[in-house]
């Protein structure tokens, strides 16, 4: 069996600042959804931060990021980072894993599936965060 070919697009380093934006957008938006009860949207809201969490990582660190369809394999990418980051790579996975249930099947986002990914999603933003210049 042959590995799966990560894709990927080389990016300026200086182009971190614009995800890192975005994983603040999503991130302030995420919050404003679970006070609003909107849980849905602070699920979602909590996918698309991370996923720009790991954009800007790997632009800050390796000057590239992920354009697969499977944010899966980000995580393949995340873990070439120069620290040792295990722990923060299952949070990602943990989180991403939740996308198909918030937007596609068929059944309700909930209240404790919301807190329980806003929760991971506080975690990973505040540790990728600290990976960055102030």
């Amino acid at each position: 069996m042959t590995a799966k070919r990560l894709k990927t697009q080389t990016v300026e380093k200086n182009d971190y600042k614009i995800y890192l934006k975005k994983a603040e957008d999503f991130y302030n938006i995420m919050h404003k959804a679970q006070d609003l009860e909107n849980w849905t949207a602070a699920g979602l809201n909590a996918v698309h931060c991370a996923i720009s969490c790991c954009d800007a990582l790997l632009v800050f660190h390796l000057g590239l990021r992920s354009i697969g369809e499977d944010h899966m394999q980000v995580a393949d990418l995340l873990l070439r980072l120069p620290q040792q980051i295990t722990g923060e790579v299952a949070t990602f996975k943990r989180i991403v894993a939740k996308k198909n249930v918030i937007a596609y099947e068929n059944r309700e986002f909930r209240q404790t599936d919301a807190l329980e990914i806003v929760k991971l999603t506080d975690r990973f933003y505040h540790w990728a965060i600290s990976n960055f210049p102030s």
